[in-house]
């Protein structure tokens, strides 16, 4: 093994940026599939796969001892339209699976490969979908496009004949619907114009009559300034939710009327609702919850005893956690490292990893792929803004004495987004080629707090921008960027963030948006 001052000595010297790289343009647009939400049922585990080499067709996969099988035969997709972002489009009882095709919105259901459409074509779409065993029908979220603005409502749906019936209405928005698991009570989430959810939703539970509808509804928590997400019945009687009232979406329980708060930390357990599904815990038992956090830019994973508040941390090798479900014992993510792309991972009760499926295969030495740095710099008004920083990273190759690197400040889809720990072969692109990458959660990000989030309101395409410069000659102060070669790019709210950072500022040498709102 060569020794660190080995593979100095080793090394060829040429300038930031003109480094020869084995990260191709074609290895970064290589085929790479989109993994998402999967859950545990009766020890198998599904998720969904967005695949390249079926002209992006979702599949629904099922994994058990025995290995993977797709549930969803082509052509079908299963992808939901409702709030153009979708998910939640399926769920499972025994061996018979509900899912949203993607060409005509309807819910189908499938048995033993057999696909059967279920709803009839209509201008409504689905979402959120909930077996109701005790009723023989699904739970979901309904948007019916044959008026100017969509309505949103909350329907079940007749698992035999798929006659959709109407059961709360009222509200500009639904999500989450979510039975006890004696059928006799749900939860669901509702928000209003002009509030997003992460804003103002607001959690309510109310009783299931014998003919299914809902009695008795009431608010425990959400609203007036705080946002409630991620309902889930621990049994009958407690139901855990998320709820950013102090701040933080941490972790609590209500019963009987009383709300307690079972994880207090200056932590993030949940995410911006801007997706039906979403879950970042869940209840291995009737007293264990695995649960995920964000902090400082890098997810956690943590295990929670209910009933004597004891918490450990789960030394795994993940820093992303996009989605986690536990059930019968076991608990399946997403997740990613700096090393590591996109994965389904089972762990057992002793949280034993075991990797179900990867996004990708990349074969690069490690040295390529150093962790990011979280780091913290000064911006406007005094406050405090936040990023990864990505140094160039390639080990055959080291930049010229008294020099500093390239810098490209990577701006992130936001709004509400935040940057990701995750392998990202653009950004590894430009580190082995000498270039330094800072992706910035600015003002506006998860991950902060809400008082962070709420940092951009009324301030877009101000705060942020003036973020991504202070980074910029931040990192150029510090002797980590050149400050004559200063990059910018960016999508979507990003791409606009390039666009005003290019046109109000005279810091960048150039800029790409790849597309902006």
């Amino acid at each position: 093994m060569r020794t660190e001052n080995a593979k100095e000595s080793a090394q060829q010297t040429l300038p930031y940026g003109a480094w020869p790289s084995p990260v191709s343009a074609a290895l970064v647009a290589g085929k790479s599939l989109r993994l998402g939400q999967p859950q545990i049922h009766r020890g198998a585990v599904y998720w969904t796969e967005t695949r390249p080499g079926e002209k992006g067709r979702t599949a629904l996969v099922r994994w058990t001892a025995g290995g993977c099988t797709d549930i969803v035969p082509a052509p079908y997709s299963v992808q939901s339209r409702v709030h153009e972002y979708g998910g939640g489009a399926f769920t499972v009882s025994d061996e018979t699976c509900w899912f949203v095709n993607k060409q005509d919105q309807c819910v189908h259901v499938v048995n033993n490969g057999n696909v059967r459409r279920l709803t009839a074509e209509s201008s409504r779409c689905f979402a959120d979908l909930v077996h109701d065993p005790l009723r023989n029908r699904l739970l979901a979220v309904c948007e019916d496009h044959a008026f100017t603005e969509p309505r949103t409502t909350l329907v079940a749906v007749d698992c035999t004949d798929g006659a959709v019936t109407t059961l709360r209405e009222g509200c500009d928005f639904y999500s989450s619907p979510r039975l006890s698991p004696n059928g006799k009570r749900i939860a669901w989430l509702e928000w209003n114009h002009p509030d997003m959810p992460w804003d103002a939703a607001r959690l309510l539970l109310a009783k299931v009559t014998e003919t299914g509808d809902f009695e008795s509804a009431q608010a425990i928590a959400g609203g007036n300034g705080s946002s409630a997400v991620q309902p889930l019945w621990r049994n009958n009687d407690e139901i855990l939710f998320a709820w950013d009232r102090g701040n933080w979406w941490n972790l609590y329980a209500w019963r009987g009327g009383e709300v307690r708060e079972l994880y207090p930390l200056d932590a993030e357990f949940a995410l911006p609702h801007w997706v039906f599904g979403m879950q970042s815990y869940g209840l291995r038992d009737a007293n264990t919850v695995v649960c995920s956090y964000t902090r400082e830019g890098t997810w956690r994973l943590a295990e929670l005893d209910l009933e004597t508040r004891d918490r450990k941390h789960l030394d795994l090798p993940f820093t992303q956690v996009e989605h986690l479900h536990a059930a019968d014992g076991g608990a399946v993510i997403q997740a990613a490292a700096a090393r590591q792309p996109a994965s389904i991972v089972l762990l057992d009760d002793d949280n034993r990893a075991q990797q179900l499926r990867c996004a990708a295969s990349v074969d690069l030495d490690s040295a390529f792929l150093p962790p990011p740095e979280p780091i913290a710099f000064m911006t406007g008004n005094d406050d405090t803004a936040y990023g990864l920083y990505y140094a160039p990273a390639n080990p055959d190759f080291c930049g010229e004495p008294g020099t500093a690197p390239p810098l490209l400040v990577k701006v992130h889809g936001g709004p509400t987004a935040a940057t990701s720990s995750a392998l990202d072969l653009k950004i590894r692109f430009w580190t082995s080629r000498g270039f330094a990458v800072l992706d910035v959660n600015y003002r506006g990000s998860t991950g902060y707090g809400r008082d962070y989030r709420e940092k951009l309101y009324g301030q877009w395409g101000i705060a942020d921008v003036e973020d991504c410069v202070r980074g910029a000659r931040e990192l150029s102060r510090r002797g980590l960027a050149d400050p004559e070669k200063l990059l910018i790019s960016g999508s979507s709210a990003g791409g606009f963030t390039v666009l005003a950072a290019l046109t109000f500022h005279d810091v960048f040498a150039a800029g790409a948006s790849y597309y902006g709102i």
